[in-house]
Parts: C-alpha cells; sequence; structure tokens
C-alpha cells in the first residue's frame, strides 16, 4: 500500500539523532529531494546541537521540530508515522537504538517509529565500543527480528583520531539502499526482509594478472552489476561479503567489502568467506589465465620489432570449484556467463552446457556482443536454472537484475 500524497510524491520522514553524523544527513536530505521525494526532517534535541533546525528546513522547504508539543492540533506523534511511505533514520545512535528496541518515545522521532506502518531503515553511527557494547547488540537485534532494516556500520575513521567500525555509511549509498527497500514496498513487493539471517557472498570485477611491474593480463568487467546484488541483498536483509576485484566505485552501505587483484587471491577470499555462506554470486569475471612466468623488469621493445612470447596457463575454475565442493550444504551458488556465440552454437546452447559443466544452480547469461553491458548502467539476461528454468529479464538496471536474481535465489533458499 502507498501513502503518497496529493502530488504523488513518495513520503519519507528522516529522522536525525544526535552524533556527530548528523551533518552527514544533510547530503542525503539533497538527495532524496532531489529525487522527487517529499521529505519530512525529524531530528532529536541533540541532532539539533550538531545542525541547527534552519539548515534542515531550508534543504527539505518544511519546518522543522523535534516536540510533539509543536502544531499538537494535527497530531504529528501520530500522523507523520501513518503517512509515511518510509522512514530512515541517519544517523541512528546507540541511544536512539536502544529507545526504538524498548518502545520508548520521549520526542517526535520516536513517536513516529512507533507509529510507522512502513518499512523502517536505520543508518547506525558510533564509536566501535558501543556498537560492540552487548547492549546495543541485543537492541540491533530486536529490532532486526521486527523486520527493521539495520544496516551495518562502516569500518574507518570516526570522531577524533579513531578509527574502527561504527562509522555512518556514504549517504549516497544509504540513498541507494533506501531507495530500493522504498521501491520494492511501492512496486507491489512485499516489505519483508526475505533474506534477513542469511549471509550471502558476491564477487564483482575482473581480476588482473601481472605480467611485469607495469602491464597485466585483465579484462572489461567495471564491477558494477557485483555491486548492484550486493546493494539489493542488504535492502533485503542479508548479512553481505562483496569480493571486488580492481574495482573503483563506493563500498555499498552494510557490506563488508574484501578486496583482491588476481584469480588466485579471488579464490582464497571466496573460499573462506563461503564456509558459512547460505548463497554466493559469482558476479566478478576472473581471468582464465595467468602467465607462467612474472618478469620483475619491464619487458622492453626490441629494435626489431619483435614481440615477446608469453606462455599462459590456466588459472583455478573457482566457480565449478566452489559448486563440487559446498562447504555448506544446501548452499545456492549462482555463476555468470558472458557469451557471444560462436561456429558451436548460441548463447544460449553455449550458457546451458556451461551450466551444466560448472555443477551451480542459476547462471545469468550476457549477451555481451560488441561489448554490451561492460561498464553500462543497464542490464539484461536470461537466468537459467540447473532445474531447467529460464528466466528472461527485459533490459533493465543492473539493480532491477539484481533483485530478480535474488528472487531466484531466495526460492530455492525456501
Amino acid at each position: 500500500m502507498t501513502r503518497s500524497g496529493p502530488d504523488d510524491r513518495p513520503r519519507v520522514v528522516l529522522g536525525v539523532s544526535g552524533g556527530i553524523a548528523a551533518y552527514k544527513a544533510c547530503e542525503l536530505l539533497r538527495r532524496l529531494t532531489e529525487s522527487g521525494h517529499d521529505v519530512t526532517v525529524v531530528p532529536t534535541a541533540a541532532a539539533l546541537e550538531f545542525v541547527g533546525a534552519p539548515t534542515w528546513a531550508a534543504l527539505s522547504g518544511k519546518p522543522v521540530s523535534a516536540e510533539v508539543w509543536d502544531g499538537v492540533h494535527e497530531v504529528p506523534h501520530v500522523r507523520l508515522g501513518q503517512s509515511a511511505d518510509l522512514v530512515v533514520v541517519a544517523p541512528a545512535t546507540a541511544d536512539l537504538l536502544a529507545k526504538a528496541a524498548h518502545g520508548l518515545a520521549d520526542d517526535l522521532l520516536t513517536n513516529t517509529l512507533l507509529t510507522a506502518r512502513c518499512p523502517v531503515v536505520l543508518a547506525p553511527a558510533m564509536h566501535t565500543e558501543m556498537w560492540e557494547h552487548p547492549a546495543t547488540a541485543a537492541n540491533v537485534a530486536t529490532l532486526r527480528s521486527r523486520g527493521v532494516l539495520v544496516i551495518e556500520p562502516a569500518e574507518g575513521r570516526l570522531t577524533g583520531a579513531d578509527t574502527g567500525k561504527g562509522r555512518l555509511p556514504d549517504p549516497e549509498e544509504i540513498f541507494e539502499v533506501a531507495r530500493d527497500v522504498l521501491a520494492r514496498a511501492q512496486g507491489g513487493q512485499s516489505a519483508a526482509l526475505d533474506l534477513a539471517g542469511r549471509h550471502v557472498v558476491v564477487s564483482a570485477g575482473g581480476t588482473r594478472e601481472r605480467l611485469d611491474p607495469v602491464r597485466f593480463l585483465g579484462n572489461r568487467s567495471s564491477g558494477r552489476q557485483g555491486y548492484a546484488l550486493a546493494r539489493a541483498a542488504v535492502a533485503r536483509g542479508a548479512e553481505v561479503t562483496l569480493v571486488a576485484a580492481n574495482v573503483d566505485l563506493r563500498d555499498p552501505a552494510g557490506v563488508k567489502v574484501v578486496r583482491v587483484e588476481s584469480t588466485a587471491e579471488l579464490r582464497d577470499a571466496v573460499l573462506s568467506a563461503t564456509a558459512g555462506a547460505d548463497a554466493v554470486v559469482m558476479a566478478a569475471a576472473p581471468a582464465d589465465f595467468r602467465p607462467t612466468a612474472l618478469s620483475d623488469v619491464k619487458i622492453k621493445k626490441a629494435d626489431d620489432g619483435s614481440a615477446p612470447t608469453i606462455t599462459l596457463r590456466q588459472n583455478p575454475d573457482i566457480l565449478k570449484e566452489i559448486s563440487t565442493h559446498r562447504a555448506r550444504p544446501g548452499a545456492v551458488i549462482v555463476g555468470f556467463a558472458a557469451e557471444t556465440g560462436d561456429a558451436t552454437g548460441g548463447v544460449l546452447d553455449l550458457a546451458r552446457a556451461k551450466l551444466a559443466r560448472k555443477g551451480c544452480d542459476l547462471l545469468v547469461v550476457n549477451d555481451v556482443s560488441g561489448g554490451a553491458v561492460f561498464g553500462s548502467t543497464d542490464n539484461e539476461a536470461v537466468i537459467l536454472g540447473a532445474d531447467g528454468s529460464a528466466v528472461d529479464v527485459p533490459h533493465g538496471t543492473k539493480s532491477a537484475l539484481a533483485h530478480q536474481i535474488w528472487d531466484q535465489v531466495v526460492a530455492r533458499l525456501s
């Protein structure tokens, strides 16, 4: 059910609690308003010590209050939650998480959280010790058990000289999660977090095999589809490990990112992560071959114009390995096939043979003739199942394809 206003803009309540990261919520607010959302900012009193009400009012185009006593005749402590399509709180402090978990309602934001019947997204930010405290862990577990999407905080620089887990994820990435959750709810799909309690592993990007100190063998994979898969899994409640090979993209909010370069490093990282994974999606493009020898010095051009001879050997087949020797019984394994077709068969013919050869449960087939897909924000594919199924995914965003893939994974996990 949608609660959009008379102008059909989705109604979003942006809660801001009292942490130094409150200033970053200004960027989140800007992205929400510029993308066509009707945003009401509800800060706590402590948040207003960091960013004043005039800033929130100017950016949202609406008056701002933290008190239930302002505009009492409009019953804001009930109306805001009832009419919202989405409530997102960034940053969510340890205090806010505790109040939300225990149903306390001593200001406008906590009252709004109690009355909201729409999806709720909380983006915690606090010092590492506070995030790791058993009380906070219990509060987060309680909220998640009630269907609240609590995004894992990022690791990095905190207040002062401290570093660790507890940093607010990039506001642009929080926006992507919020938009994803809202789109699924308004698109008629259940807002239920159908990957909650699941650990999924996604690989992304293209590996590189070094030839000498300055050259490598690689491919054109940008990692965008893998990152879209990671974001989509977070929006559906999963714990996500993303193994990224040579990707120049922002870390998705709520995701543990493991960076690798070569196929051997990708294999080691994936095997390490799959031990406790419910699903593995191999969206990365590993180099099929590597040089038999690595030159310690730059390979020079020959004066006679001749080219050096480079001998290659095959790299390990990671997808086949994790499909054949499953670290966790019942885990769903998804592979990708970038095909162009050749004299032996068409794209789907080659893909079906690959699916049987690899032993995975699903194979996402891209026709990359003419360089299609690589680096693009859009994609189209056919998802083949080991059970003989085939799902055509028409041209659309890589996020849309990611959700179609997770739909197929969820069905098999169930």
